[in-house]
């Protein structure tokens, strides 16, 4: 199993080139018979830039609407198609990339193609969501008084069904053939019973022209299954109809979509620690409460399409709309997704639609033999066939590869409730060539001409298109590795539409440079262009390794970094070697070894084909240090939602220190390259004033480090330059402060100043944040509002929501216009309501303790910590002001928040009226009058 190379949306760093890629004839036959690569997360190294290899999934800059007329067509199915070139001039992706705009005729003829194919699908066939309905009407149907069977073959020249319920003689069970090519029968129940029992076995039998006789599965077949006592038997399909008592009912709501998914790639068979095939349920029990553990919201699943070869990682689909049944029956795999969804576990499916199985007996290949290429699922030919993956290629200009490859879609998010796709090897889809011995440069030309295969880009458009119809909270990546601009925009901006494009060409430098150069020899420029190099519009999934690198014949990282050390070297019991310090510092839990599937070569053994969960479990073994540190990565955006956020900057990438600094959100991260080197004091840039706190560290006891950054240490910030001129900065940042950088770690610091706009919204009652915030320049003229000036006795008379204190949130308004009964519980421990009301006219002679009395202050440094403030404040402010709601109402008689906060140059004016000053003085009495003569009057 492939686990800790989980995925996360990788933040896009936003440059409009795209990678520089070369799929080479070497790197497209690693990749044979298996799916194209998987990223991890803003992999910079030391632990991939976060730690762990994960899709850290970019987050989406907003899509301007640039009036594309086909939108209408996107989202209405009933729309009538008529007049959508009048405004076909104005193409969305052109005006978000100007760059494009020479090739405006080859995207104003995809995008014609495109409508046209709609057009035609909404004449002949209802629209497109009946048309990928296709399973209701092909394959195998109950109705009324029978079973159904259709089958496009329209080849061949007779046409039977046989299977267990006729004994495999077709004779009494002849089809008939339509004017499409279609053959169909009806097979009357048999006293009230089916004819064909539920889970028995079936195929499609006809004769080609040379009048030779085949069986073949039938194409819509949805489970098929092979004899496990023979080996190389050819599989058969199977008739899949469970009666209600059996047929597994979901129990729960699939989870929303994510904001940045943190996916976890798995592969089922290969999931336990046993040397065995692991199945859906044991899955399901074992493996999906670990990953749940580990903080993933997402789970991606290979090898579910059923495929004869099993070594072929799933990427070799001989029956498209069956589940592989080696690790159970459909039941099953529902069971599977069902759990996720109870555990918050959105569930994508990594789907294959780019070629199939070269098989003939038991896949799609030869299926109606003798056809010619209009009536094939395939192109005939050199087009036909992929030389480098053994495989066939669609034809995906026919209408009824169409119909069978959407309907396909439809059918696992319907029928298994699949919360989207990744979809494989998209770049032999997008090119005829297939991307076999191509550069990608970056050069438009490479994208735009009669290499590109426009047929399967309208398909993928019509895809796309279905799916989020269908699902709007789908998540669909493409693994590309040419760049093809738009394939991650909308489809009604011109785009082809994906969520996420794969960054595949992150792998390749983190393996160029484990492979070929020593630590001294890394560039931190290299790599942050690596990891940057980017169409910044579009979001992406970057990881380090995936299945691809550590299939067999080639080594995982974790092999790469400890090689044959990681046998006897792991222990907790002795100390590390320098090798195995390397390697625990630069990695986490991912597959430590590689993949072998069973084969002939290694004796058809499992020992290479299992996720060794027992290494992990061990307490004794290092294993716990990296794998730990993946659950606090995955935790860190869960707290802070740093993956989805649009905020994205490299400040600093310094080749002699080795050091990287980049801001993702309100987090700082630090990371240190060098072998050898702390830097005490090192200076870093950020943007927000205020202190930061160590948020995740690698070099934490944990995670298997030394333990020499303090967490509890307080970094104050200073400004830099001239405020609103980022040249005279510090690295074209506003601030600064220094920090502990040891050698090989990665640190994020968050800022402790700022709450964030929901937590703002529940302190000042849902003022806006931007009310909250107030005016910088005022904030900083208030030096007698921070914490500094704030004692413990005074603080008693600033009621504070403490709620939120814990993550950070300290810019508040202090009692601010009388909080909820709740909070003001909260505040005053419970002090009785007659206690806290005290006398009207008493409360009336304080003005300094009413809320238009404390503005804005500078974050944390106003009100102290629930446990700071039970200690220091004593209570002495729940008389005062720690009313009910219901009595605060009548005190202030209903002030609104805004008349509480009173205006900012009334407050401005009121030195004596911060929280320092407040108290029940004579002064305070006479103000308190004025104040309120004057609210009576407004």
């Amino acid at each position: 199993m492939l686990g800790s190379w989980g995925l996360f949306p990788a933040p896009a760093f936003g440059f409009l080139s795209p990678s520089i890629a070369k799929n080479s004839k070497r790197d497209v036959e690693r990749n044979n018979l298996i799916a194209k690569q998987k990223q991890i997360g803003l992999t910079f190294g030391s632990r991939k830039l976060l730690g762990c290899p994960k899709f850290h999934f970019r987050p989406r800059i907003s899509k301007p609407r640039h009036g594309l007329a086909i939108s209408a067509v996107v989202t209405d199915e009933n729309t009538t198609m008529t007049g959508f070139d009048e405004d076909m001039e104005n193409i969305g992706l052109l005006s978000i990339d100007p760059g494009l705009e020479p090739f405006k005729d080859h995207f104003i003829y995809r995008v014609k193609r495109y409508i046209n194919q709609k057009q035609l699908i909404e004449k002949y066939e209802g629209g497109l969501q009946e048309f990928s309905k296709g399973y209701l009407k092909f394959g195998f149907n109950r109705e009324e008084g029978g079973i159904v069977y259709r089958e496009w073959a329209p080849a061949a020249q007779q046409a039977q069904v046989i299977g267990d319920f006729n004994g495999w003689d077709g004779s009494n069970h002849r089809m008939e053939k339509n004017e499409f090519g279609v053959w169909s029968i009806k097979i009357p129940d048999s006293g009230g019973n089916p004819a064909i029992p539920h889970n028995s076995r079936v195929k499609f039998r006809f004769r080609h022209g040379n009048g030779v006789w085949v069986d073949r599965i039938p194409a819509w077949i949805r489970y098929a299954i092979v004899d496990p006592s023979s080996f190389g038997a050819p599989y058969d399909g199977v008739y899949w109809d469970p009666p209600p008592s059996e047929r597994y009912q979901f129990k729960y709501p699939q989870p929303p979509k994510p904001k940045a998914p943190r996916i976890y790639e798995a592969h089922v068979g290969m999931s336990s620690s046993e040397p065995c095939i692991n199945t859906y349920r044991e899955f399901a029990n074992d493996v999906l409460p670990r990953i749940r553990a580990n903080n993933y919201n997402t789970v991606q699943l290979m090898a579910v399409m059923e495929h004869s070869y099993y070594g072929s990682f799933g990427y070799h689909v001989t029956n498209f709309f069956a589940v592989s049944s080696r690790s159970g029956t459909p039941e099953d795999l529902k069971y599977l997704i069902d759990k996720a969804h109870s555990l918050g576990l959105c569930v994508l499916m990594d789907v294959v639609h780019s070629h199939a199985s070269n098989n003939v007996t038991d896949g799609l290949n030869g299926f109606d033999v003798g056809q010619s290429s209009q009536d094939s699922y395939f192109h005939t030919g050199d087009r036909g066939y992929h030389k480098l993956w053994d495989s066939r290629l669609f034809n995906y200009a026919n209408w009824e590869v169409l119909r069978f490859l959407l309907s396909n879609l439809r059918w696992w998010l319907e029928e298994y409730k699949f919360d989207g796709f990744r979809f494989d090897g998209v770049t032999s889809m997008l090119y005829h060539h297939h991307g076999i011995n191509m550069v990608f440069t970056g050069d438009y030309n490479d994208y735009f001409s009669e290499a590109t295969d426009v047929d399967a880009v309208v398909y993928l458009m019509l895809a796309n298109s279905l799916i989020y119809n269908i699902f709007p909270d789908a998540t669909v990546i493409a693994e590309d590795v040419s760049g093809m601009p738009g394939l991650g925009r909308s489809v009604s901006e011109g785009g082809i539409g994906f969520d996420y494009r794969l960054a595949m060409a992150i792998p390749d430098k983190w393996i160029d440079y484990l492979k070929n150069k020593s630590d001294e020899e890394w560039s931190v420029k290299e790599i942050s262009w690596s990891l940057t190099n980017r169409r910044h519009t579009e979001k992406y999934v970057a990881y380090a390794e995936s299945h691809d690198q550590a299939i067999v014949g080639d080594k995982t990282i974790a092999f790469l970094l400890m090689d044959k050390e990681m046998y006897s070297g792991m222990s907790c019991l002795t100390d590390p070697s320098p090798m195995i310090e390397r390697g625990i510092a630069l990695h986490k839990f991912g597959h430590p070894e590689w993949i072998d599937f069973p084969r002939e070569g290694n004796g058809w053994s499992y020992d290479k084909c299992r996720r060794q969960w027992n290494l992990v479990d061990t307490e004794h073994l290092r294993y716990k240090f990296m794998n730990a540190f993946d659950k606090a990565m995955n935790l860190l955006d869960e707290k802070y939602s740093f993956l989805a956020s649009t905020k994205q900057i490299v400040s600093s990438t310094n080749d002699e220190d080795k050091v990287i600094v980049f801001e993702l959100g309100d987090l700082v991260f630090v990371f240190n390259f060098h072998a050898e080197n702390t830097y005490d004091g090192y200076k870093v840039g950020c943007d927000l004033p205020g202190k930061y706190r160590v948020a995740l560290d690698s070099d934490a006891f944990e995670f298997g480090g030394h333990g020499r950054v303090g967490h509890d240490v307080d970094h104050f910030t200073s400004p830099e330059g001239i405020p609103g001129v980022p040249e005279t900065n510090f690295n074209n940042r506003p601030n600064s402060f220094k920090v502990l950088s040891p050698a090989r770690t990665c640190v994020t610091f968050t800022a402790d100043t700022f709450a964030k706009q929901e937590d703002l919204e529940e302190v000042v009652n849902e003022a806006s944040a931007a009310d909250a915030v107030a005016m910088q320049e005022d904030f900083k003229a208030r030096p007698s509002s921070v914490a500094s000036d704030v004692g413990p006795p005074e603080t008693a008379d600033i009621v504070a929501k403490l709620g939120d204190f814990e993550e950070g949130v300290d810019q508040t308004f202090a009692a601010d216009t009388g909080a909820k009964q709740e909070d003001l519980e909260e505040v005053i421990n419970e002090a009785s309501a007659a206690d806290a009301v005290a006398k009207q006219e008493d409360f009336k002679a304080r003005p300094s303790s009413v809320a238009s009395d404390v503005g804005p202050t500078k974050t944390a440094d106003v009100v102290a910590k629930l446990g700071d403030f039970e200690e220091g404040v004593d209570q002495t402010f729940a008389a005062d002001t720690g009313a009910k709601q219901e009595d605060l109402e009548e005190v202030i008689n209903e002030a609104s928040a805004a008349d509480a906060v009173a205006k900012q140059e009334d407050f401005k004016a009121r030195p004596s009226m911060v929280a320092s000053d407040v108290g029940p003085t004579e002064k305070g009495n006479k103000e308190a009058e004025e104040i309120e003569k004057g609210i009576s009057d407004d």
